[in-house]
């Protein structure tokens, strides 16, 4: 088992790294098998929080006014990481935020991971759920906030040592640390700036149906472009705008 490494978590305001934004980050440090130390905090993501979002994390939008912004909080989060090695449930989904974000900073993330879902779906494939909350629920593990960073970094930790108890003498590989992905390129593509071509078109449609952007079209990047677009012609259809 190793006992030297950062086990953290994110909430988000949606599934994609490159469009929704990070509001929160937990983290836990061991050291030699122990909690030494803990990052918690809440980021103002700049855009409103989205009410499903708010149901399940139960962060809503006054909670994170006046709060650092991610570029902050990201760079400290990236000084609390002195390990090599990250822990996670469904660590790919964290770690794809951190990285879309340490990209933008051109900070290095590059990092090697234990994913406690992996070691899950292998070796607990028949429960019912492999879900953070429900295995917490199976092993005995208190789960006082789950949904909040933190608290699901902290779990984690509790469920790799269980998950360790149980499975790594039959199966010592699956708990080796891996070169985690950074797909610099498709990063960079999502976050290639809005085109002149998609700004015409997107200022056109804003005029026509009388819309207030939440976000300075200048901003957007081309991914972010077309979605929006594809979002107002869906909603009110495809007119001649020019």
């Amino acid at each position: 088992m190793i006992n030297n490494y950062i086990a953290f978590d994110l909430e988000t305001t949606g599934f994609n790294p490159v469009v929704n934004k990070i509001i929160e980050i937990g983290a836990v440090k061991v050291k030699d098998g122990q909690i030494v130390d803990k990052f918690s905090e809440l980021i103002n993501p700049g855009i409103r929080i989205p009410e499903i979002i708010t149901q399940v994390t139960g962060i809503d939008n006054n909670m994170v006014k006046g709060k650092r912004q991610a570029e902050d909080v990201v760079r400290d989060f990236v000084d609390f990481c002195d390990s090599n090695v990250i822990l996670g449930h469904n660590l790919s989904f964290d770690y794809s935020f951190i990285s879309a974000q340490t990209y933008r900073l051109g900070i290095d993330f590059d990092k090697e991971g234990i994913d406690t879902l992996k070691i899950a779906r292998k070796h607990l494939s028949a429960l019912e759920s492999r879900k953070l909350d429900y295995l917490c629920e199976y092993y005995g593990i208190e789960d006082k906030e789950h949904h909040r960073a933190y608290n699901d970094a902290y779990v984690t930790v509790m469920l790799y040592k269980k998950l360790s108890e149980c499975f790594e003498n039959e199966d010592a590989g699956i708990f080796v640390p891996e070169p985690m992905k950074h797909d610099e390129k498709k990063i960079k593509k999502k976050l290639s700036p809005i085109t002149i071509k998609q700004k015409a078109f997107l200022a056109s449609l804003i005029r026509q149906h009388n819309i207030i952007p939440e976000k300075n079209i200048d901003e957007l990047t081309k991914s972010e472009a077309s979605r929006m677009i594809d979002t107002i012609l869906s909603a009110y259809g495809r007119r001649n705008t020019f």
